[in-house]
């Protein structure tokens, strides 16, 4: 317990430390952060009021980030598969960065389902309230938890091996990552359930939800990702494999592929069909009545989504400067149409028939901003930690050699210096 207080300790400090350029990122980060608390503090103080909701349009800017981010959350899912069920052990390292990202995402989502709340002190009513197995919204809050312990469980386990150098329990976290598989597709699938269960709102009543959940998911997940690891290798002096970006743009692909067949599917259906909340999708799409106000956006989402699924299709986007156009293209595009473009046509328009827009208030935006800016915040510090831990320059001061080959193992991990020299 005293080395794993000391290694926290030593993890605190490093992310103290980097150049110019990191200093300059966690600082506007930190700005960003401040401007989001203030602006939640004076929600808190004057209510939903200070947001763009309304009494038809009850969610907006808020659940549209949650929705999104629980898929982003989710994605982390696909750099495990490759690793521990094709046991690709050249991505293995890899694993850690996408669930540390999983973290951050799902710190982000309950942030986002706190600030809806209005107030805090709502939380605990819920908690203490729990109406299981009937609630949705039970399920939804206890399989985020669960999700959470298990990615900090796996990458803090992984990292703090590392730390010690030493070979981590494989009893000790690999069936832990098989439930994260499993859990990873819950998390999504139970959010969707908990959209499509509510009977009021035709336009979610839709099985293919579900599905366009996870297709989603595995687009914008993974796209991110990549975008991380080329963040690193631009900006540190870890080499990510080639072999990283293939397999996760086959992801992207493959996924972002299965998403645009359903939206397709799903809008076939719709229009051809004349089906119950054809009101609702006319509204997202084409507007109703001269209220058109979703509709630039999701029509520029469409288009941002088509056109990085094209440039991933062409063999020119295994360059990476190439590939990083379209991965941003894609998480954009998703996000509209993910967020915005699924939650708010609910409310359009309402059960008896009003037509009330939304948009959002500059404090809502505000309030998204800085959790965005806290989560990335979080994620930077984690990878500021995780680096020096994967490339040796930050190991334990005490290394027992438990192995024959331990002391050489150490010597070459330590620029052929010896146990007693690094201590010296």
């Amino acid at each position: 317990m005293k080395e794993y207080l000391r290694f926290l300790y030593r993890c605190f400090r490093v992310s103290f430390v980097g150049d110019w350029r990191y200093q300059l990122w966690m600082l506007l980060l930190t700005i960003f952060v401040l401007l989001g608390v203030n602006a939640w503090a004076r929600q808190f103080v004057h209510g939903l009021i200070t947001t763009g909701m309304t009494d038809q349009v009850s969610w907006g800017l808020f659940i549209a980030n949650f929705t999104y981010l629980v898929g982003m959350a989710a994605a982390a899912v696909m750099l495990v598969i490759p690793v521990y069920i094709y046991r690709n052990k050249e991505l293995h390292d890899l694993v850690i960065f996408g669930e540390l990202f999983a973290v951050a995402a799902i710190i982000m989502c309950l942030l986002f389902v706190v600030v809806d709340l209005g107030r805090p002190d709502r939380m605990q009513h819920m908690l203490m309230r729990f109406n299981f197995p009937m609630s949705l919204l039970t399920w939804d809050v206890v399989v985020l938890n669960v999700y959470l312990l298990l990615n900090l469980h796996i990458c803090g386990y992984l990292i703090y091996s590392r730390y010690r150098k030493r070979e981590p329990g494989k009893w000790f976290y690999i069936p832990f990552v098989f439930i994260a598989i499993v859990w990873a597709i819950s998390i999504h699938t139970v959010t969707a359930f908990l959209l499509v269960g509510l009977g009021g709102r035709p336009y979610w009543n839709t099985a293919i939800i579900a599905p366009r959940f996870l297709a989603s998911a595995f687009s914008a997940g993974p796209a991110f990702i990549i975008l991380t690891l080329m963040a690193i290798q631009w900006f540190t002096s870890h080499q990510v494999p080639q072999k990283a970006y293939m397999t996760l743009r086959a992801i992207v692909v493959v996924a972002m592929s299965i998403n645009v067949f359903l939206l397709g599917s799903e809008l076939f259906t719709e229009f051809y069909s004349d089906s119950a909340h054809i009101a609702s999708v006319k509204y997202l799409w084409f507007g109703i009545h001269g209220h058109d106000e979703l509709v630039p956006w999701i029509w520029t989402a469409l288009a941002m989504n088509l056109v990085a699924l094209v440039m991933l299709y062409l063999p020119i986007t295994r360059s990476r400067k190439l590939l990083a156009p379209a991965c941003i293209l894609l998480i954009v595009g998703i996000w509209i149409e993910k967020g915005m473009g699924l939650i708010v046509p609910a409310f359009v328009p309402s059960p008896i028939g009003e037509i009330v827009e939304y948009t959002p208030t500059l404090n809502e935006i505000l309030i998204c901003v800085g959790i965005w800016s806290f989560g990335l915040l979080i994620y930077t510090i984690f990878i500021r930690v995780t680096l020096p831990v994967l490339s040796g320059q930050l190991v334990a001061d005490r290394i027992f050699h438990t192995t024959p080959n331990a002391a050489e193992e150490f010597a070459a991990a330590n620029n052929g210096q010896s146990t007693q020299e690094v201590l010296s």
